[in-house]
């Protein structure tokens, strides 16, 4: 009996001091993980408005590049981490996609974390060198159709979303391009594109933009249904004469390890969306074309999930056409 009473008033003890330490939270520095190499659109993005949500928080909020395993090294350092909002995580397409559907962290599941925000929305976009002959994605499938495997296309990673994005391409529309594969950074598509090592590159508009406003580059289409107000010169997919509605890209999120508790998600959520409401925010976004694109813990668990299966379903489909390997 005394016994019992002891690890009761052990068990009383551990609830208050948890509580006291949600009700104090933050009380230490918090670490964002970026589970991407330093300098792309995903670390700057993450940094800008992780600098914006440290103005109203008591404690430093720092970021940490964790690259590799299309985001699957530092999707484990989250899952690893206490659920006490100390270590939090931006993820993007290949954290709720890929990995799960491609098995590369068996176990792992949307579960495994909890969502605090969405942020942004970033299509993928065809986007050419300048002297290309190509004037309009109707050019470019033309073209491709009448020889086939002649255009040079670099994509992100074989398997990946950029890849896939193509592959809907070819099946939608006939044609049949010639895929080249990168690593995991639209810097070595760059590259490719500058030395005409490819004819095009499959990624966002964001993610050239330095080459699109220097003149070295132009983007040719928009896989959106909205125009993007950085880039008013390229259409979005469904405002060309091809009679396509693809629509695929990246988006970040923002999130927790499972079992996070809902007043430190709350906490985490209300102070990024005050950072994403400011007009520094907004109107840096517009400069570097990303669309913003907020959604709540509530809502864009829900988007997450609706998304994963859709996605899944489309993935399963061109495996099953002999168009994508799993």
């Amino acid at each position: 009996m005394k016994l019992q009473k002891t690890l009761l008033g052990m068990a009383c003890m551990s609830a208050l001091a948890a509580g006291a330490a949600q009700a104090d939270y933050p009380n230490r520095d918090i670490r964002v993980i970026v589970p991407a190499a330093a300098g792309g659109g995903t670390d700057a993005i993450v940094r800008k408005i992780t600098n914006l949500a440290e103005e109203s928080m008591p404690v430093s909020m720092y970021v940490e590049n964790v690259a590799g395993g299309m985001t699957a090294t530092g999707l484990l350092q989250l899952m690893d981490a206490r659920p006490d909002g100390q270590t939090i995580a931006a993820i993007t397409y290949d954290s709720i996609i890929t990995i799960p559907w491609k098995d590369m962290l068996p176990g792992f599941g949307m579960d495994r974390m909890r969502m605090i925000a969405r942020i942004t929305q970033e299509a993928d976009a065809i986007t050419v060198a300048e002297d290309a002959p190509y004037q309009s994605l109707g050019d470019m499938i033309a073209a491709a159709k009448e020889n086939p495997g002649s255009i040079r296309i670099g994509i992100q990673n074989m398997g990946a979303r950029t890849h896939l994005t193509l592959l809907q391409l070819q099946d939608q529309t006939g044609a049949e391009f010639k895929i080249v594969s990168y690593d995991n950074s639209a810097a070595t598509q760059k590259e490719a594109l500058l030395n005409g090592e490819v004819d095009a590159v499959v990624t966002s508009l964001g993610d050239l933009a330095p080459l699109i406003e220097s003149g070295q580059a132009r983007g040719l289409v928009e896989f959106s249904d909205t125009q993007n107000e950085g880039f008013p010169n390229v259409p979005p997919v469904t405002e060309t004469d091809t009679g396509l509605d693809l629509q695929m890209g990246s988006f970040i999120t923002l999130v927790a390890p499972a079992r996070t508790p809902d007043d430190v998600i709350d906490k985490l959520e209300t102070t990024y969306h005050e950072a994403y409401e400011t007009d520094e925010f907004q109107q840096w976004l517009t400069q570097i074309g990303v669309t913003p694109a907020w959604l709540g813990s509530e809502d864009v668990t829900e988007w997450s999930r609706d998304t994963q299966q859709q996605l899944f379903n489309t993935m399963d489909n061109l495996v099953e056409k002999g168009v994508l390997e799993k």
